[in-house]
């Protein structure tokens, strides 16, 4: 294991006393806004970190106690006992240190941008995209975070050929970041007579909600196009224009929302664009950064093949960490903790491996 950086802990204590004292001054409304953001995010590192020093200091304590024969016996006996108990404590805090002072994504607090495309295997891939929504709306219920369908194209036969949508929260990006990627799933179509199992597939992805403080969207850049809207079927139909397409020129990147406000439609497809381009931006980065190595938890590729949903055996594989639960009716219900839990704790495992490296 890497060792901890003894620096950077000072630094963060440091920083964490100095925002303390800037708070109790009683500085104007939007500075402690973003003081109180800071501390909120500084404060449980801070508190491991003097947890860590409390034990290393009692175990200093022991060790003298154990080497000065002036002690009584008894004293020294006791010491004896508890010093083990101390090291495994400072061991546990070490591991949970390394994983609190890895490098942040700076996205990971944000809300996201979930988009579900149906794949390979035309109305059943429709309705496997339908079953991923719901599996992910139900996860996000779980949590307290809000659900809003930006935009939808419904699948003949019922699901989705396409949604996006808004899922905000703290914290949402990193709990869903790696759920990006192709998704399979096996299974008989309540169409098909001769119960054969049928693969299909669908795409999700996952993007950071951008603010506009993120990312600059100049107004030469943009072309924007009305349209009639149009509703399935011919059932509410809404005949004015309000549709609205959006092309991002320099990247090609296009963006439409057809809900019934015009205004509301511009809003939300302004809000995609935005994402995706900080999304873009963030991918170009990530693969300057990490152009000799790949994660251990997928390269971030939206075609990588990443789990598959094998419903005659009851069975979820994740292909990135060969991680199979046989509970996907629990899955689909919106469990999905077990499975986001091991994709996280196998990135960090990754991060720490490549400090060690480095160390």
């Amino acid at each position: 294991m890497a060792k901890l950086p003894v620096e950077k802990m000072r630094e963060l204590e440091r920083r964490f006393g100095e925002i303390e004292a800037r708070m109790s001054a009683g500085p104007a409304a939007d500075v402690y806004v973003k003081l109180a953001s800071e501390y909120s995010e500084l404060q449980p590192v801070v508190a491991k970190i003097r947890d860590y020093e409390r034990a290393i200091a009692e175990a200093a304590d022991l060790d003298t106690m154990l080497a000065d024969k002036s002690v009584d016996r008894e004293m020294r006996d006791l010491a004896e006992m508890e010093l083990p108990e101390v090291k495994e404590r400072i061991a546990t805090l070490e591991q949970e240190m390394q994983i609190l002072l890895l490098p942040k994504d700076a996205a990971d607090e944000k809300s996201a941008i979930l988009e579900i495309r149906a794949g390979t295997g035309g109305s059943e891939a429709a309705l496997f995209g339908g079953d991923l929504f719901r599996m992910y709306e139900r996860f996000a219920g779980s949590n307290g975070w809000k659900v809003e369908v930006l935009s939808s194209s419904e699948g003949e036969a019922g699901g989705y050929k396409e949604i996006i949508a808004t899922i905000s929260g703290k914290g949402v990006f990193s709990r869903l970041k790696f759920e990006s990627g192709v998704h399979r799933v096996q299974r008989v179509p309540e169409t098909e007579a001769g119960g054969r199992i049928h693969t299909s597939a669908a795409t999700v992805a996952v993007l950071p909600e951008a603010e506009e403080i993120d990312i600059e969207i100049r107004p030469e850049d943009i072309r924007i196009d009305t349209m009639r809207s149009s509703g399935a079927g011919g059932q509410h139909v809404n005949t004015t224009d309000s549709a609205v397409r959006i092309t991002h020129i320099p990247s090609g990147i296009v963006v439409t929302s057809s809900e019934k406000s015009q205004h509301q439609n511009r809003a939300k497809a302004m809000q995609v664009l935005r994402s995706r381009l900080f999304d873009m931006e963030r991918q170009r980065a990530d693969s300057e950064r990490s152009a000799d190595r790949k994660s251990q938890v997928g390269s971030g590729d939206r075609s990588e093949r990443i789990r598959t949903y094998n419903f005659p055996q009851g069975r979820v594989t994740d292909h990135r960490i060969n991680l199979t639960l046989y509970k996907l009716d629990r899955m689909m219900e919106g469990e999905i903790d077990e499975v986001v839990d091991a994709l996280l704790a196998d990135y960090q495992a990754s991060q720490l491996a490549q400090l060690g490296e480095q160390a």
